[in-house]
């Protein structure tokens, strides 16, 4: 037996979406809506990936960016459809070590 129930694997890869592939340490833009009483907007957060946890439909990842001189972090699902995207500008770039 392996431990989980066939319908609940099902019902969890039917909520997986389909992402760009991000690594711990790229530079990303996460679009998420806010709700202020009756009103909608949407807000964006620019940070570097710090920590990406778990698998499957509950797998969130944290981003961390310095606003008004105090480091924020914030985390946020990573399957989550028609809720925010996600853009990358800018990948993680390791440095060269001289031989």
């Amino acid at each position: 037996m392996s431990g989980t129930v066939p319908e609940i694997d099902a019902i969890e890869k039917s909520q997986l979406c389909d992402l760009l592939p991000f690594r711990v340490g790229d530079t990303i833009n996460v679009h998420f809506r806010i709700r202020e009483g009756d009103k909608e907007r949407v807000q964006v957060f620019k940070g570097v990936v710090i920590r990406k946890s778990r698998g499957g439909a509950g797998a969130t990842f944290a981003v961390r960016k310095v606003s008004g001189g105090v480091g924020v972090e914030r985390i946020f699902p990573l399957h989550r459809k028609g809720r925010g995207r996600r853009t990358w500008p800018r990948p993680s770039v390791a440095p060269l070590l001289p031989p």
